[in-house]
């Protein structure tokens, strides 16, 4: 976490592609801040996002923040729900950050249009550039659910050990959207939050040194 003056901010970015449910995880990351009393700042940069295009998202939060725009070099946790973004955005990091990352491949247009090539193994190659990466296939697990619009739960799951407050606090965020219009959808987020969790605890144990 960096200094902001003489308080500690947290600095969180998160990447993918319209859809994904990218601004609506940094609202709920957001949320759970504020909730615990921390001055939160967020900005958001979207690329056609209601057309599949690229999303970033920054938040930093911490007792006092003064700008919403994590810099290059200062992220604690580069949240990423599409494998080519998270490596995209590999330089935002801070050194000794995390890329906590969606392994599932969603495909952006500049792809398909013939703009961009897409990466052989994104994982692979932000571990070789020597980061600390925890991936798994989201989409799998919100397909696995019932609905790939889980996914974002999925990643709010896997980041919520990475926060400096209890997974419990964001969790109810996240379930709380859903109580008063959709009980339903309370059980299946839970269980997506539960999901992620468990899967970046077992990708972080399975790419821990022997």
């Amino acid at each position: 976490m960096s200094e902001e003056g003489h308080f500690a901010t947290t600095n969180i970015l998160v990447v993918g592609t319209g859809g994904q449910g990218v601004m609506t995880a940094t609202e709920i990351l957001a949320e759970a801040a504020i909730a615990l009393g921390h001055d939160v700042k967020k900005t958001e940069v979207a690329g056609m996002a209601q057309r599949g295009g690229v999303v970033s998202s920054h938040l930093r939060f911490g007792r006092k923040v003064l700008s919403p725009q994590v810099t290059p070099g200062s992220a604690d946790v580069v949240l990423g729900f599409e494998a080519a973004e998270a490596m995209r955005w590999r330089h935002m990091l801070r050194p000794g950050g995390l890329v906590l990352m969606n392994s599932g491949r969603l495909v952006p247009p500049i792809v398909e249009l013939g703009l961009y090539e897409y990466p052989a193994d994104p994982v692979g190659e932000i571990r070789a550039a020597g980061t600390h990466v925890v991936s798994f296939d989201a989409s799998a697990i919100a397909l696995e659910l019932g609905d790939i619009r889980l996914g974002n739960t999925v990643m709010l799951g896997a980041i919520s050990d990475h926060l400096p407050f209890p997974a419990e606090v964001l969790e109810r965020c996240i379930l709380q959207r859903f109580a008063s219009k959709k009980p339903a959808l309370v059980e299946l987020n839970r269980k997506a939050f539960t999901a992620g969790r468990q899967a970046a605890e077992e990708a972080e144990k399975a790419a821990a040194p022997a």
